[in-house]
């Protein structure tokens, strides 16, 4: 779609072991796309909210998580999701429907930059992050549960995320080619329902109900088939032309 995708397919091939790989691909990412692709504003807004998590992560005692090093590993695990998106992608491998209803719409200048934010957000939250929750907890032979010092510190980051998305709004409330919208539209109607805590809640929520379908893959399976598909209609609507 872009003449620099071998460039952005490339950048996606290394596999993160840390936060501070993540933040590398990152800014690979978002120094190839250009202001007229559509993945470069989800990606600075992934791209910012990578360096707030990493910030307390890396800094020894500041007390701001009970278990920083699951943090973390959370992190870099989410992340993998994204970049095997992109891959398959641009490789025209099969990729989960709610990604590439924003990668098939990266060009069109008529949508605003924050829909294609706000559609990366959503297909990585309830489809990304559920999975990368399982994965951690079961890297660490941690059960995905409430109450655990674990889903605390995952739910400590919504403040910092809604302070984020908030100031995302604002910033890339302007077509994806950086002229206006209009002052009023149903486009922040529908921004204005999309909840990141409650997102993030049902994430978590999932990862438990995939923890439980362990023993029975076929049923885990056609859940995440089920979830993909819902997430898929959810980013289609939020990437519905600003008039």
């Amino acid at each position: 779609m872009f003449p620099y995708d071998p460039s952005l397919l490339a950048a996606v091939q290394t596999t993160p072991q840390s936060i501070p790989d993540v933040i590398q691909i990152l800014e690979s990412i978002e120094s190839i796309c250009t202001d007229g692709d559509g993945l470069k504003w989800f990606n600075w807004l992934y791209l910012q909210v990578t360096q707030a998590v990493e910030t307390p992560v890396s800094a020894i005692g500041s007390g701001s998580f009970t278990d920083p090093d699951w943090i973390a590993a959370l992190d870099v695990a989410f992340a993998k999701h994204y970049f095997a998106a992109i891959r398959s992608s641009l490789s025209g491998a099969p990729t989960p429907g709610c990604w590439q209803a924003l990668f098939n719409l990266r060009d069109q200048a008529t949508l605003a930059r924050i829909q294609f934010a706000f559609a990366g957000m959503n297909a990585h939250i309830n489809h990304d992050l559920p999975q990368a929750v399982l994965e951690t907890c079961n890297a660490t032979s941690i059960a995905p549960q409430h109450g655990t010092p674990q889903y605390t510190d995952y739910t400590a980051l919504n403040t910092t995320l809604d302070s984020l998305i908030n100031g995302a709004k604002i910033t890339l409330r302007v077509r994806l080619l950086g002229d206006s919208i209009p002052p009023v539209s149903g486009l922040d109607n529908t921004l204005a329902a999309w909840s990141v805590a409650a997102a993030r809640e049902a994430a978590w929520n999932n990862a438990e109900l995939l923890f439980h379908l362990a023993d029975a893959p076929p049923l885990a399976s056609a859940f995440l088939g089920t979830l993909d598909g819902l997430t898929a209609l959810a980013s289609k609507t939020l990437l519905v032309p600003v008039p």
